[in-house]
């Protein structure tokens, strides 16, 4: 019975002639409330989806259609570059996953997803980024997690004391051209970190009621940005979306302008995109800090990830054994050997130190989300003590930024 209504079905681009039934789709899957559309400014879901038309187009769509042209499960895949330990990789944002529930355990979304896949590759995206509804769905298809996020909330009376700077911060507007300078300066920076262009701000900002947020940036005694605060106040609560910063005395800066709200606001909430617990940066540690998984990746092309990842040093010669469960171009060995000159060469013999892991746990290493050792102590990889300590050395210790969301 599957069978024959999946033998009924095709498999195809999604053009901008099918963009009500993406929407329509895109609607019925994530349902869309009146309250999360009024607290973003749209007046109704239509204009909503209406809003991400322009995107979409610039998006590679693929889906699964009736006989008689009905879209009924669909996948897209936003162009995007991202920082990886300081190289900038092109990556494929995996977003609008949906199928209708009466289509549902045919195996169209795994389908779809190795169509994607094989998309990704053909762009020269080594790697995918992706939020996840369900982990446990994404885990079993090759995406892994690369970061969190970390919630916090305080008491105006625990806000840092005033520290002495040079600098000042001035407020603007949230596009102003300095907050995109910094952030383009902090992004080039800071490793997991989107590269955001006009299309990826509009995304960052559309969920949101953009008329009541500003921006707080901080200038050092030379005049340069070095810092930026997005935030807005709320009966009674300041309210933090994001900081990022170049400089700890940007930080300190910024910080200085929050505890200036202190006669104003009676809460702070905020989220941090970085393992940097804020309890610790505060005399009076005693705080609410919430920390959950935010982003998942995958690598999608196993040797040409490797091949242009920036590893720490040449090391000895090794070799992973990889599973790929929906990427089969990915199974199989991939060595990794330095030559003279310190140039990576990646073969395909069991050469040196053994490997052995699936997709998830190597992108888990490629993002550094949990190091080598850990991942060996609780066995999601196999490995030699000593070539253990070869990932060790050879594999980054940088935990990545990522504070976006499509």
């Amino acid at each position: 019975m599957a069978d024959d209504l999946k033998n009924h079905l095709t498999i195809k681009n999604v053009t901008l002639n099918e963009i009500d039934q993406f929407n329509a789709l895109l609607r019925y899957v994530f349902q869309i409330s009146d309250a999360e559309l009024s607290d973003s400014g749209y007046s109704s879901k239509r204009d909503l989806l209406k809003s991400k038309q322009p995107i979409l187009a610039l998006s590679d769509v693929f889906g699964w259609f009736t006989k008689d042209n009905t879209l009924v499960s669909q996948i897209a895949i936003y162009p995007c570059e991202v920082n990886i330990h300081g190289r900038i990789f092109k990556m494929g944002g995996v977003t609008g996953v949906g199928t209708y529930p009466e289509y549902s355990g045919l195996g169209l979304m795994r389908d779809l997803i190795h169509l994607g896949l094989k998309k990704m590759v053909e762009n020269e995206q080594w790697i995918s980024y992706l939020y996840p509804y369900s982990i446990p769905y994404y885990r079993n298809k090759g995406w892994e997690i690369m970061s969190d996020k970390l919630t916090f909330k305080l008491r105006d009376t625990q806000l840092p004391k005033h520290v002495p700077l040079s600098g000042m911060v001035e407020r603007k507007d949230v596009s102003d051209p300095d907050v995109l300078l910094v952030y383009e300066k902090f992004a080039r920076e800071n490793h997991g970190a989107l590269l955001r262009n006009d299309f990826h701000w509009e995304e960052y900002w559309r969920y949101e009621k953009v008329e009541d947020q500003q921006a707080a940036v901080y200038y050092n005694e030379k005049n340069q940005p070095t810092g930026v605060l997005f935030y807005w106040i709320q009966e009674d609560i300041f309210h933090v979306k994001e900081m990022f910063y170049l400089t700890q005395e940007a930080r300190n800066g910024l910080w200085n302008f929050i505890s200036a709200h202190f006669s104003m606001v009676y809460w702070i909430k905020g989220d941090i995109y970085k393992n940097e617990p804020l309890a610790f940066l505060l005399t009076d540690s005693q705080i609410k800090e919430t920390i959950e998984p935010y982003y998942m990746a995958r690598i999608t092309h196993v040797e040409n990830f490797l091949n242009a990842f920036p590893f720490n040093e040449a090391g000895e010669d090794l070799y992973f054994e990889i599973f790929d469960p929906i990427a089969e171009w990915n199974n199989g060995i991939f060595s990794l050997h330095w030559d003279e000159r310190g140039k990576i060469i990646i073969g395909h013999e069991k050469k040196g130190h053994k490997i052995k892991c699936n997709i998830q746990t190597l992108t888990c290493l490629g993002m550094n989300y949990r190091r080598p050792m850990y991942l060996n102590k609780i066995e999601r990889l196999e490995a030699s003590p000593g070539a253990i300590n070869i990932l060790e050395k050879i594999f980054p210790d940088t935990e990545a930024y990522f504070s976006d969301y499509f």
